[in-house]
């Protein structure tokens, strides 16, 4: 429940964006209070049709499975008609399904059976660029700046001109000029304006000139396209790249919360999350959910890599059995995050996702060890997303082929994220009928890789601790999206983590150790009268006193527990 201060300061937060009066934002959907999201890499989940890529088809086939691992709504990295130059981030046509995918007729049965199952589907939208082949853009690159698309993308006015920095590409386009790039070289960014355009470049437009605002308009017709078609909502890829030199991202807010309002009165039951990884500018901005992950605020990174998104450090990470790590540098991040976005929006701390290691990676491969983890990442506020693969434990393969884009430098291979589901044993881990060399990447090879299968019956196995986990969660308010959370622990004594989730009279304290040592720590007088231990890495080592002067903890090697609190 909000207290009167947080109502008043969610309201301030919403009348404000950018230093300007805004309207109010409609409402969040009530499902996303009990959602849990899956993430599906479609051309490594399952293939249906044995060329070696998954599909729609094979999406729609394992919706039970995702359903049992206690998942109610499904994120899809993009299948629109691509290029596949940069996995599907390359988009040639918003509005058709990928023919390696299905069709869209396909993608409007998986939202309808998913639908009947009381799931939800959130497709991934790539707001800020198209792939150079798309015929916008190759409309764009013809001589003239009269036609339909001419002002789609942000062309120079000369061949000539290239101004410094990395992210103008020189064009041997009929158009005399050269094209600005979101990304890769092969993603032209879309025209939104700049926020403050350089007088002395006459081709930056202001956000409200013809073009950008035709731009606007498109975006809008591509998300109302799927959502009239059952979709529930999108996850935007990088959500804060719009508008082009846009200090604070003032402009680039005002966008998304023109988007929201537009929205929120069409589709008052959607959600749009954001790949921005800043809360406090995302959500109050019009996002119903952002990420803290291994870019942008920092803290995530210290906990699983130390290194935004490049490489794990086994000596300095918190989550590795050294127990060298640190949370200061998390907590605090996170806990301004959480005072900026309270009652407006969602933080998630994904398990991990397409772009970034697994949590399986470097020595952290132990069920043990990725048991204590999921604790964390599954009693935190906030809406879980649990990356595919990552509820048996597959493994991060550092130094796995490049696939369509994949690697992106040294220590920037995202191909060992993206490996086939292995969901039985066998030569294509039940994730295709073809030959195991057309797989869409090479499987993980080790003989005692982690499947589905050899999981699912063994009541100690990761999958059925994940499963335990939330529905754990789903049964308990406080541990629940919306409960209240606070941090217990002393945080410059960071072996154990320890911290109440706690929701009207109900009460949960949850502490975990990836520390390969025993530990203990000593907390506030919690006053109850009685504390079970609920769920955990098991109760061997785990004590918990109440005392009138302080509560004390103990925790055994790599070990996790949660405590109900009684009164």
């Amino acid at each position: 429940m909000l207290t009167m201060k947080k109502l008043f300061l969610a309201a301030a937060a919403l009348s404000m964006i950018g230093g300007t009066q805004a309207q109010p934002l409609p409402g969040l959907p009530q499902w996303l209070d009990t959602a849990v999201f899956y993430q599906i890499y479609p051309a490594s989940f399952k293939d249906t049709d044995s060329d070696g890529i998954g599909d729609l088809g094979g999406i729609i086939s394992k919706l039970d499975y995702i359903r049992s691992v206690g998942a109610n709504a499904i994120w899809m990295s993009p299948v629109f008609c691509s290029e596949f130059r940069d996995g599907g981030y390359d988009v040639t046509d918003f509005y058709a399904v990928a023919p390696r995918y299905g069709t869209n007729a396909q993608l409007v049965e998986l939202v309808r059976k998913a639908h009947g199952k009381g799931m939800k589907v959130c497709l991934d939208l790539v707001a800020g660029h198209t792939s150079d082949k798309h015929p916008w853009f190759l409309q764009s690159m013809q001589a003239g700046t009269d036609l339909h698309y001419s002002d789609y993308y942000i062309w120079t006015d000369s061949r000539e001109t290239l101004p410094p920095g990395s992210y103008y590409v020189k064009s041997d386009a009929p158009r005399d000029g050269n094209y600005l790039k979101n990304f890769f070289d092969c993603q032209p960014a879309l025209n939104y304006g700049f926020a403050r355009p350089n007088p002395d470049n006459p081709w930056e437009q202001p956000v409200d000139a013809p073009g950008p605002q035709a731009v606007r308009r498109e975006l809008k017709n591509i998300i109302a396209f799927w959502m009239d078609k059952g979709v529930d909502g999108f996850r935007v890829d990088m959500a804060h790249s719009l508008i082009k030199n846009d200090p604070g991202h003032i402009e680039t807010r005002r966008l998304w919360h023109e988007m929201r309002e537009w929205f929120g009165s069409r589709y008052p039951e959607g959600v749009l999350i954001s790949e921005w990884s800043r809360p406090e500018e995302a959500i109050p901005a019009g996002f119903h959910i952002d990420f803290m992950m291994h870019f942008g605020v920092p803290g995530f990174p210290s906990l699983f890599f130390n290194k935004e998104g490049v490489e794990i450090k086994q000596d300095t990470c918190y989550f590795q059995t050294l127990g060298g790590g640190q949370i200061r540098e998390f907590v605090e991040n996170y806990r301004r995050q959480r005072e900026k976005t309270l009652g407006l929006g969602h933080i998630a701390l994904p398990t991990a996702n397409h772009d970034c290691q697994r949590l399986s990676c470097g020595d952290r491969t132990d069920p043990r060890q990725l048991k204590v983890a999921m604790t964390f990442l599954l009693t935190m506020p906030g809406v879980p997303f649990v990356y595919y693969g990552d509820e048996i434990g597959m493994r991060y393969l550092p130094d796995w082929p490049e696939k369509e884009g994949s690697i992106m430098g040294r220590n920037a291979n995202r191909s060992g994220s993206r490996t086939p589901m292995q969901w039985t044993a066998g030569r294509t881990a039940g994730f295709s009928d073809g030959d195991s060399a057309s797989l869409y990447l090479p499987l993980d090879p080790d003989p005692l890789r982690p499947t589905v299968a050899a999981q699912e019956d063994d009541p100690v196995s990761l999958l059925n601790y994940v499963r335990g986990l939330l529905a754990l969660r789903k049964q308990s308010p406080a541990l629940a999206t919306r409960g209240d959370w606070q941090m217990i622990s002393n945080i410059d004594r960071p072996y154990p983590m320890v911290y109440e989730r706690s929701a009207g009279s109900e009460r949960y304290v949850v502490a975990v150790n990836p520390a390969g040592r025993s530990v203990e720590a000593l907390l506030p007088a919690s006053g109850a009268a009685q504390v079970r231990y609920v769920y955990g890495t098991g109760d061997k080592g785990v004590h918990y006193k109440t005392g009138r002067n302080g509560d004390r903890i103990k925790l055994g090697p790599v070990s996790a527990a949660v405590f109900r609190l009684v009164r």
